[in-house]
């Protein structure tokens, strides 16, 4: 076997160790970035449930300021955010450069769709619940608790799915700006070295690790659901 996978990816065998980082490194960024976006996107995506027009909370201000700061950073490229935010990563994170540079990018990029895919499973919560609730005396946190977030559980975890995935897109994305993981080692080795095997094992890394995501998920919406 060893041999084998020597003969078709003979550069990634003689940098395993390098490879396996990269592996690592991935996984860190999108393990830390995507907890901290799914905490902001849940603040925003409830915020923005609450004060629309027929919201329990309904306020103009706040939603129009939400939504247009959503539509604002979603429609620039990730890979251009990535480069306009690097002064303001260096000032916060110390670096530029590696996981840790990678982190602050990621989370501004990725925030924008998790806060639009967080609010669409909520909006899709039957209103009956919500109207009960009011009619039984509920506060808004307990609504927010009790309803939004504990009767969207599937259909948040369904939304986190997806955005998980492209994060992980996002992280490959990121590794032309110098963050680290299999991006920046597919781009090093198997874009500006021309060593193909490496981009190809990259790709098959990836699509096993989203393939693995997608599975979870799924099996996981399900179990509560049921």
């Amino acid at each position: 076997m060893t041999s084998l996978l020597t003969t078709w990816f003979p550069n990634v065998m003689s940098r395993l160790p390098e490879f396996f980082s990269s592996m690592v490194q991935t996984l860190v960024m999108v393990g830390v970035s995507g907890v901290i976006s799914f905490l902001l996107a849940l603040v925003i995506g409830v915020g923005l449930i609450i004060s629309r027009r027929d919201g329990i909370r309904r306020n103009g201000l706040v939603f129009t300021i939400l939504d247009k700061l959503i539509d604002l950073f979603r429609s620039i490229p990730f890979i251009i955010l990535a480069a306009a935010l690097v002064p303001v990563t260096r000032m916060l994170m110390g670096t530029a450069i590696g996981p840790k540079g990678a982190i602050f990018p990621l989370v501004v990029g990725i925030t924008p769709f998790f806060s639009r895919q967080i609010e669409s499973a909520l909006a899709g919560l039957d209103p009956g619940y919500v109207e009960a609730a009011e009619s039984m005396g509920m506060t808004t946190w307990q609504i927010i608790w009790h309803v939004y977030l504990r009767e969207g559980i599937p259909s948040i975890i369904r939304v986190t799915t997806i955005t998980i995935v492209s994060l992980v897109g996002e992280t490959a994305t990121v590794g032309i700006v110098g963050g680290g993981g299999l991006g920046d080692f597919a781009i090093r080795l198997g874009y500006q070295r021309s060593m193909n095997d490496v981009t190809i094992a990259t790709i098959i890394v990836l699509v096993i690790f989203i393939a693995l995501i997608e599975l979870f998920g799924r099996l996981l919406a399900e179990v509560v659901e049921h």
